[in-house]
C-alpha cells in the first residue's frame, strides 16, 4: 500500500509519500499546473501500479487536484484540517512539511475511520453544484432583502405598504428600480406605474397602481430626512437590481434542475417532462439517477429534490444500509455512554453539512404534504420535544425510507407507507 498525504494550497502542494514498511519516506513540492499534477499521478503509478493500493489524505474534498487523483482511480479521503492540528504535538507548532507527513501517516493508518470520498458522475455533479449555488444564492438574496427593508424603513417606510408580505416580488423591485424614493414615485404618473406592472405580468396592474396611491397619501407613515434619502436612493436601486438578477437566476437554475432530475424540460400547464422523440429529432438528455423517485416524495420539489439528491449522489449502493446513509447526513443521533449515565447527541457534527441542512429543510417542508409526518411531529412535540430535534427525528425517518425506494427502484406512495407504518406500529396481540 502507498500512503500519500498532501498539504495543498493555491500555488503548490507538499506531498508526502510512505509505506507501512517505512514509514514516511520523502516529501515533494509540486507546483499547481496541470502538467504538474499529471508528473505526480505518473510518479505515483510507478511507485503503485495498482490505483486501489493508494490512499491519499488531503484536507479538502473538491478542486482541480481532487478530481486529477480521483480520476485515477486513487482512494481520495477528505479530512477536517483540526484532524491534522491535533496531531501536532505539544507545541502545536505549524508547518506544512509536518502537516503532509502526518497526513501520510494518517493515509497508511487502516484502523483510522476516514470516509472515503464518494465519486459523482457528470450529471449528479453537475447537480450538487448548481444545487450548492442556487443554495449561497438563497442567503445573498435574505441578506439583501434584510438591507432593502432596513433602508426603506429609514427613507421609504410608504413601500413596505405597497410591498406588503412580498418584500422580493418583482414587480415592486421593478418599482424601486424605477422610482427609489417617495418623491421620485408621486412624480409618476398613473400610467408609467401600470405600464410598469404589465410589462412584469402583474395580475391586476390597476390594484397595483391604487395600493401605491393610497401607500403614498397616508399620514400615518413618518417622513424622512432629504440628505438620508438622496444618500439611500441609489443604495435601494441597488438592492433592487441585485434582487432582480439573483431571482432571474434561481428560476434558470430550477429549470435546470428539474430538467437534471427527470431527463427533460417540463412544458405545458401540468409541468410534466415532455415525451421522448421518437423516431428522428434530438435524443433526451442523460437524467440523474433516480430523479423521479426523489420527485415523488412529499415536501420535495425540483430545488429540494435537487440538493438531496446531489449531496447523495449517483450510486446509492455506497450506502449499504439507511444507518450508513443517515450518518451520512447527520441524522442519526450519537450515544455516549459511561459508568451508569447515558447521554444521547442529536446534533452529528461529522457529516455532510449541506446534505443536514437540505434534509432539515425536507423534513419541514413535508409537514403540510403528508399526514404521517404531521402527526409524528405533533406526537414528539407534545412529549417535549423542541422544534429542531423533532424536524430532525423526522427526516431521520425521510432518509430511511428515501434508502429504500432507491435501491428497489420504487416511487414514493403515501397511502402504502402509511399502511406499513400504522401495521408496525399497532400493538402485538398477547400470545396465548
Amino acid at each position: 500500500m502507498l500512503g500519500v498525504g498532501i498539504d495543498w494550497a493555491e500555488q503548490f502542494h507538499l506531498v508526502a509519500l510512505g509505506n507501512p514498511d517505512d514509514g514516511v519516506s520523502e516529501v515533494v513540492r509540486i507546483e499547481h499546473t496541470a502538467p504538474a499534477v499529471a508528473a505526480l499521478i505518473a510518479r505515483l503509478a510507478r511507485v503503485e501500479p495498482d490505483p486501489t493500493e493508494v490512499r491519499v489524505v488531503i484536507e479538502t474534498s473538491h478542486g482541480m487536484l481532487v478530481e486529477a487523483l480521483v480520476d485515477a482511480g486513487y482512494t481520495v479521503l477528505p479530512v477536517n484540517p483540526d484532524l491534522i492540528a491535533r496531531r501536532r504535538g505539544p507545541a502545536r507548532k505549524k508547518d506544512d512539511t509536518e502537516d503532509a507527513r502526518i497526513a501520510c501517516l494518517l493515509a497508511l493508518d487502516r484502523f483510522t475511520t476516514l470516509r472515503p470520498l464518494i465519486p459523482h458522475g457528470p450529471v449528479a455533479a453537475e447537480l450538487r453544484a448548481i444545487a450548492r449555488d442556487d443554495e449561497r444564492a438563497c442567503r445573498d438574496e435574505r441578506r439583501l432583502l434584510n438591507r432593502l427593508r432596513a433602508d426603506l424603513i429609514a427613507t421609504f417606510p410608504a413601500a413596505l405598504a405597497i410591498a406588503g408580505d412580498d418584500l422580493g416580488a418583482p414587480t415592486f423591485l421593478r418599482l424601486l428600480q424605477s422610482w427609489p424614493t417617495a418623491a421620485e414615485l408621486r412624480a409618476a404618473t398613473r400610467e408609467e406605474i401600470t405600464t410598469l406592472a404589465r410589462a412584469g405580468r402583474h395580475g391586476w396592474p390597476d390594484r397595483f397602481a391604487d395600493r401605491i396611491e393610497q401607500a403614498l397619501n397616508s399620514t400615518d407613515v413618518f417622513t424622512a430626512r432629504d440628505y438620508l434619502v438622496r444618500a439611500k436612493a441609489d443604495t435601494i436601486r441597488l438592492c433592487a437590481v441585485q434582487l432582480l438578477a439573483i431571482g432571474a437566476q434561481r428560476r434558470s437554475w430550477e429549470k435546470r434542475m428539474g430538467e437534471l432530475l427527470l431527463g427533460a424540460p417540463r412544458g405545458g400547464r401540468a409541468r410534466q417532462p415532455r415525451p421522448a422523440p421518437e423516431d428522428g429529432g434530438s435524443p433526451r438528455p442523460h437524467s440523474f439517477p433516480g430523479g423521479e423517485i426523489y420527485l415523488s416524495f412529499a415536501g420535495l420539489g425540483d430545488r429540494l429534490a435537487a440538493r438531496v439528491a446531489g449531496e447523495i449522489g449517483d450510486h446509492i449502493d455506497y450506502f449499504t444500509s439507511p444507518n450508513a446513509l443517515q450518518c451520512y447526513a447527520g441524522k442519526a443521533p450519537v450515544t455516549r455512554r459511561s459508568g451508569n449515565s447515558e447521554f444521547v447527541v442529536a446534533h452529528r457534527l461529522a457529516c455532510n453539512r449541506h446534505l443536514r441542512d437540505a434534509v432539515q429543510t425536507w423534513a419541514f417542508c413535508s409537514l403540510s404534504s403528508s399526514g404521517w409526518a404531521r402527526e409524528f411531529y405533533d406526537s414528539h412535540r407534545a412529549r417535549g420535544h423542541t422544534h429542531h430535534a423533532t424536524l430532525r427525528a423526522l427526516g431521520n425517518r425521510w432518509l430511511e425510507v428515501l434508502w429504500h425506494c432507491l435501491t428497489r427502484g420504487a416511487l414514493y406512495d403515501e397511502a402504502l407507507h402509511t399502511a406499513n407504518r400504522n401495521r408496525a406500529l399497532a400493538p402485538k396481540p398477547a400470545a396465548a
